[in-house]
């Protein structure tokens, strides 16, 4: 089946403190969008690219692309107002109608192809694939007047991208109005009362939000090609 991407980076990530986006800012000597690009198109270079952006940034993502000499095939995408708009955008720029399609952070460069390919797999013959891992704090559930209550972790799933979707499904699914509740492109598909199916995701496939988030960006990326460290 034909395979796409959607690598979603349409924020201007307010919580980094700093006058550049997040997804342009430098990790081992390039954009962290750019190792994103990367990941995906080493797991599988057939897979059709597609990078939404927020609306007016496509000048600066191409002088990056100039600076970092990065000619990787891909097409820009404007996002919307939210991340549902931006979702929406890109999959209505995927160039077929029948296959699969992989919706990820644009910031989780460390994704490992492993999983990008199990995702394919999986929802090919289900229909999704949405990569989870186990919890490893114990967890409390707070009420409404400030009570908690301790929950079994063994039930819960920490949720992480890529998030694959047959692509009439998923396009299907976001058809709808938006709603609160769509935090995640699994939730837009299940409001349609279709199941999602889990797989393993990695631990290190780490969203990068914060300045302490790109420390430990460069401590994986310093410790991954050794034995042992953080498998590409």
């Amino acid at each position: 089946m034909k395979k796409a991407a959607v690598l979603v980076a349409g924020g201007k990530g307010n919580r980094m403190g700093g006058p550049v986006s997040k997804q342009y800012l430098p990790i081992g000597g390039k954009p962290v969008l750019m190792h994103t690009l990367e990941k995906f198109h080493q797991a599988d270079s057939g897979i059709f690219l597609i990078l939404v952006l927020p609306e007016g940034d496509s000048p600066l993502w191409k002088r990056l692309c100039e600076v970092y000499h990065f000619t990787l095939p891909h097409q820009v995408v404007a996002g919307g107002q939210s991340r549902f708009q931006s979702v929406k955008n890109g999959l209505n720029a995927i160039p077929f109608e029948e296959g699969l399609v992989a919706i990820h952070d644009g910031v989780r460069p460390f994704v490992r192809k492993e999983v990008i390919l199990a995702g394919y797999a999986s929802a090919e013959k289900s229909g999704s694939a949405i990569a989870v891992v186990d919890l490893k704090d114990s967890i409390r559930k707070v009420t409404a007047n400030g009570e908690s209550v301790f929950q079994e972790r063994q039930y819960f799933r920490l949720v992480q991208t890529p998030q694959t979707f047959q692509i009439g499904k998923i396009k299907k699914a976001f058809q709808v109005e938006e709603l609160p509740q769509f935090t995640d492109d699994a939730t837009v598909y299940e409001n349609q009362g279709w199941q999602v199916s889990l797989i393993p995701g990695n631990s290190e496939n780490i969203k990068i939000t914060t300045p302490e988030d790109l420390d430990y960006a460069e401590f994986i990326l310093s410790r991954k090609n050794k034995p042992g460290e953080f498998p590409k």
